[in-house]
């Protein structure tokens, strides 16, 4: 590895010891249902939005409540206080596309037509709210 690129993977480690997320990755969700929900929780606080996946009937919803109960847990394991006290909310949700898995379903006259069964993959940063601060 060259010494930039260290020194790039270096910084981006320092980073994420300050930053506070969880990771799912190749979830056999299509994007497009994925980032409903993740439109829907975004910028709330995380108890709320625990709540919101917790009953909503979308399949995709018991999958990102277990990746935002994570990423509640990473926080407190890396700040070491309860996210009671502080005013933790969602602060980024973004919903990458992922691998697709190509199949074929026979179609009229010999002919077949391609099914992509696509995946995502969702990361969820939380953080503390950030006081507005009014100056006059």
């Amino acid at each position: 590895m060259g010494v930039r690129k260290q020194q790039a993977a270096d910084a981006r480690k320092e980073a994420n010891k300050s930053r506070y997320f969880a990771v799912l990755k190749n979830c056999p969700t299509s994007p497009r249902k994925m980032r409903l929900l993740a439109d829907l929780i975004r910028g709330k606080e995380v108890y709320m939005a625990l709540n919101l996946l917790k009953f909503n009937p979308k399949e995709a919803s018991g999958r990102l409540e277990k990746l935002l109960a994570s990423a509640i847990a990473n926080y407190e394991a890396k700040t070491g206080e309860r996210p009671e006290g502080s005013n933790l909310v969602v602060k980024e949700v973004f919903v990458d596309s992922a691998m697709q898995m190509k199949r074929l379903r026979t179609a009229p006259q010999g002919r077949a037509n391609r099914i992509r069964k696509r995946s995502n993959h969702v990361t969820i940063v939380v953080d503390k709210k950030q006081e507005a601060t009014t100056t006059k």
